[in-house]
């Protein structure tokens, strides 16, 4: 095979196949060697339901993968920014670059934005070769493997959601959920120097890890008890009179956003990172009474890439501990079962190996 891909067809129906090597479309065009791809939830969304809003289908199979590093292998003829051999981080979604949202400067709103592994045929990464624009590659520092390269992908949604919620030094911030995003939301906000940062999650094996991990301090949530109790029972735990300053909701579960609500201060930053159940009740009363800022969060858009990669440069931020386990490529199925169990913090993929 020159350019072997695993395509989804349906829940549960992958397999490897053959399809030809990208070549430069655009003058600006850049073909890499995938090194490696990233697991995250919503891989194993589409690998048990095939999909989440659009679904892959036997007639219109998709390639997956949208977290990846690899090296540069050829490039267009007025590609500056990078060169044969380089390696790189892949920012896997390209916008339009015309319409008002990216002219704005928020161009994850793009209406035609063309994310990598999105149905019907915007193919993904979990392939040997892969072509992108240059200007959504990101030269990898020194010091940073390949191997950790794939992780600037979900580093940049936690930078995204850390800057919408406003992080400045010596806040109190408290990280709802300590999966992926969460975790790297928690090591976000301490590049940004806040002053206490709390992570919440109803698995005590993860907040161990946070701990240790972070250095941060942890809240177990009783799912048990209501989301108010879960809420006052952590501020009496830390002493906390009048709230915190921000909240970053990275479960996308109910109960952890409307303890959320009721755990800022007066005036306090709500961003929702975590997605969950399409529709939700909210303590509209606090939310309102309180004169909350609450923001929606979606990807990462202008300047994210570039400060999640300027946050590993500078060794503030240290990703190789979050890695589990690598699996080859002819395997990967192995690896999205692995994620879908909840058995790592993250999973990754080997590349094609000659």
């Amino acid at each position: 095979m020159q350019n072997p891909s695993w395509f989804l067809y349906g829940p549960g129906v992958a397999k490897i196949e053959d399809r030809a090597i990208p070549t430069i479309g655009d003058s600006h065009d850049v073909i890499l060697r995938i090194a490696y791809v990233g697991v995250c939830g919503s891989d194993v969304h589409f690998w048990k339901h095939g999909g989440i809003r659009k679904v892959v289908s036997p007639e219109r199979p998709l390639v997956m993968g949208h977290e990846a590093s690899g090296t540069v292998h050829s490039v267009g003829p007025d590609v500056t920014s990078v060169k044969v051999g380089d390696r790189v981080a892949v920012e896997p979604g390209f916008p339009c670059r015309r319409c008002k949202a990216c002219k704005d400067g928020v161009y994850n709103l793009c209406r035609q934005m063309r994310f990598a592994a999105d149905p019907p045929d915007t193919h993904g990464a979990l392939t040997k070769f892969y072509a992108a624009p240059e200007d959504f590659l990101y030269k990898i520092p020194d010091g940073v493997s390949l191997e950790g390269a794939v992780l600037v992908e979900p580093l940049a949604v936690a930078v995204h959601a850390t800057r919408l919620g406003s992080v400045r030094p010596g806040q109190d911030v408290i990280v709802m959920g300590s999966e992926t995003i969460g975790l790297m939301c928690g090591a976000v906000a301490k590049a940004f120097s806040a002053n206490r940062i709390i992570l919440v999650d109803i698995v005590e094996k993860k907040l161990e890890f946070a701990r240790e991990h972070l250095k941060c301090e942890t809240f177990f949530y009783d799912i048990k008890s209501t989301s108010e109790d879960n809420a006052t029972g952590l501020l009496n735990a830390f002493d906390i009179a009048d709230g915190v300053d921000a909240v970053i909701e990275a479960s996308g579960a109910e109960t952890s956003i409307q303890s959320g609500i009721h755990l800022l201060k007066l005036g306090g930053n709500f961003v929702q990172a975590g997605l969950g159940k399409p529709k939700i009740e909210v303590p509209i009363i606090d939310l309102s009474t309180k004169e909350l800022h609450f923001h929606g969060c979606f990807r990462y858009s202008s300047g994210d890439y570039e400060l999640a990669l300027k946050l590993l440069s500078k060794r503030d931020i240290s990703l190789r501990p979050l890695i589990s386990s690598v699996t080859p490529f002819e395997q990967a199925t192995t690896a999205w079962d692995k994620t879908g169990k909840g058995e790592g913090i993250k999973n990754l993929i080997q590349g094609v190996k000659d």
